[in-house]
């Protein structure tokens, strides 16, 4: 079987589950898009990682496991989403120390906040983006079943730049000066998300 190569598109907050998110891989080479929906840990976890200017003060439980694994010189090398069954996606981390190669199975959501850590690839096989992935935009030439699944990730980003736009609007009347000093606080309380909005509105000015 083939594996294709994955890349994160972003996050948003899911409408079907209450607390959980919606993490969408977007295919490499292609246009197809592969939701997977995760917990509110999880989706801090990656979206810190994504965002290389806040560092929590104290490492997270998957920034642990990445110093752990520095120290005894253990490399993830690719994260492979090999199985999908009633919904679930399964993933298997391909890591290596002294040249051994070894396979070991995690939860994707942990798997890819790794990801990211070490910088190692993401793929999944081709059978699996087949029955799982979809379009983020509406093609009219598409089944009706896909149209629906394609507008429901078009909803769940509107919604998630929706909400953001609503929450940055206090930070607009601050001062550079301001937004740096809200910006320590959230770091300081682990208020990743807030510092995320306070981040973005310094990098508009």
């Amino acid at each position: 079987m083939s594996l294709v190569r994955l890349n994160i598109k972003g996050i948003s907050y899911s409408q079907t589950q209450n607390g959980a998110y919606a993490l969408i891989l977007n295919e490499v080479d292609g246009d197809r898009k592969l939701p997977i929906v995760i917990g509110a840990f999880e989706a801090q976890s990656i979206a810190i990682a994504l965002e290389k200017e806040i560092r929590p003060p104290r490492p997270l439980t998957h920034d642990l496991f990445k110093n752990f694994a520095d120290r005894f010189d253990i490399i993830v090398k690719q994260v492979i989403i090999h199985k999908l069954v009633d919904g679930v996606f399964y993933s298997s981390l391909i890591c290596e120390r002294d040249k051994i190669e070894e396979i070991i199975d995690a939860r994707t959501s942990d798997a890819i906040a790794l990801a990211l850590r070490f910088q190692a690839p993401i793929f999944t096989y081709k059978n699996i983006l087949d029955k799982a992935g979809i379009y983020l935009k509406v093609n009219p030439k598409k089944d009706e079943e896909e149209e629906q699944d394609s507008i429901l990730v078009d909803d769940l980003v509107a919604e998630e730049i929706e909400t953001s736009a609503i929450e940055q609007e206090g930070f607009k009347e601050k001062s550079l000066e301001e937004l740096n000093a809200l910006l320590e606080e959230a770091v300081h309380n682990e208020d990743y998300e807030r510092a995320a909005k306070i981040r973005d509105e310094i990098s508009k000015r």
